[in-house]
């Protein structure tokens, strides 16, 4: 078998839909499996996909949160394919991002480890595509501000290029290199095992490559990052590998960067506090305005919006073809997923110029519009 994709799904059935829907098209043409392993989500994840995808996926229903990490781990066990593909569920990914990136790695032995070009939910690219490893220095300046080193600025989006650091919501691995740097570290509960894995595949002889692939990445729609709670872990997994590989230093190197790290904690949670409190407490600065939606699709789907739109009030506008959309600011642009493909999409919602709200999807078959902050039915 080719490939083995594994996704690790809590609380997020709608995102969850959109994704595999994406992957069976991406997978067509590929010897594949495909593993979901549910975190005991509450909103009926394990019901849905018993009965939409039963044959299509294999489902792995844990009984409490696992984590990330452990929870790819069950899947990457029984897996049996040559490349392992880790999912993020919030995720769509273009018809012909996974055979690209195969295709490049069957070329290139030597290639451990491949992410893609990530897309923000309004079309723009996501920084966190291309990273290096977070060394003491790399780390300093960061956390100043210059995030150049961090982020691989000098790097072309338009071409294959090595990297240090793959995202944990595409991360392509190959079973050689998995086996010789062994499985996600399962001290990681939630974010730093990407960066864990990386760092380790590269140590074991083999390299990391960003490929100009496409997907969309709805960053953390299984996750609250406006809590206490996310604080905690994300930071903890900052210290978490730093103590792993950089605990040998001197402590005077060492210790003002653990300072750093609790410091940036420490402000991260007051900031959320501080707004917290303004919301609370009524002191908006300005009413929000209501978004447009703009749908473009099939003649079936146009008619079911309507009706939705009048239904929930949308401020809403109908396009029988891509062409005719405006460009237009606070607005998302609904897409027909039946007769628009995700790589289309992407590839339009790239072209759109900041101050759109962004990329907004339907699908005749749930009747479920979804875009970042609404899933509306």
């Amino acid at each position: 078998m080719k490939l083995s994709i594994v996704i690790v799904s809590y609380n997020v059935r709608h995102y969850l839909d959109q994704c595999l829907e994406s992957v069976l098209r991406a997978t067509r043409d590929i010897d594949s499996e495909i593993f979901v392993v549910d975190n005991d989500s509450k909103d009926d994840t394990v019901a849905y996909l018993k009965q939409r995808y039963a044959q299509q996926i294999k489902l792995i229903e844990s009984n409490r949160n696992l984590g990330f990490a452990r929870a790819n781990n069950i899947a990457i066990k029984q897996s049996v394919g040559e490349y392992v593909l880790l999912l993020n569920p919030d995720t769509f990914v273009a018809e012909n991002a996974l055979t690209t990136v195969i295709d490049f790695m069957d070329a290139h032995p030597q290639a451990g480890g491949a992410g893609v070009m990530m897309h923000n939910a309004d079309g723009s690219i996501a920084r966190e595509s291309r990273r290096a490893i977070p060394t003491p220095y790399v780390s300093f300046m960061k956390m100043i501000g210059r995030s150049d080193r961090y982020y691989m600025s000098h790097l072309p989006w338009d071409s294959p290029a090595r990297i240090e650091v793959l995202s944990g919501a595409f991360c392509m691995l190959r079973r050689q290199a998995l086996n010789k740097a062994g499985l996600l570290d399962e001290d990681f509960f939630m974010y730093g095992e990407d960066i864990d894995m990386s760092y380790r595949i590269m140590k074991s002889g083999y390299e990391n490559w960003y490929i100009p692939a496409h997907i969309v990445h709805y960053k953390g729609e299984s996750t609250c990052k406006t809590s206490y709670r996310y604080v905690h872990v994300f930071y903890q997994a900052m210290i978490i590998f730093f103590r792993k590989h950089y605990g040998h230093l001197s402590f005077f190197i060492t210790a003002p960067i653990k300072m750093a790290i609790y410091l940036r904690a420490f402000i991260a949670l007051c900031q959320m506090l501080y707004w917290s409190m303004r919301n609370a407490l009524g002191f908006t600065t300005h009413r929000k305005t209501e978004p447009n939606y703009l749908f473009v699709g099939s003649t079936e789907m146009l008619e079911e919006c309507r009706v939705l739109a009048e239904r929930k009030g949308l401020q809403a506008a109908f396009y029988p073809q891509l062409e005719a959309v405006p460009e237009t600011q606070n607005s998302y642009v609904v897409y027909d997923i039946d007769t628009i493909g995700f790589e289309h999409i992407i590839a339009h919602a790239h072209q759109h110029q900041p101050g759109w709200l962004g990329i907004g999807t339907y699908n005749v078959k749930t009747h479920e519009l979804i875009t970042l902050r609404d899933i509306i039915a």
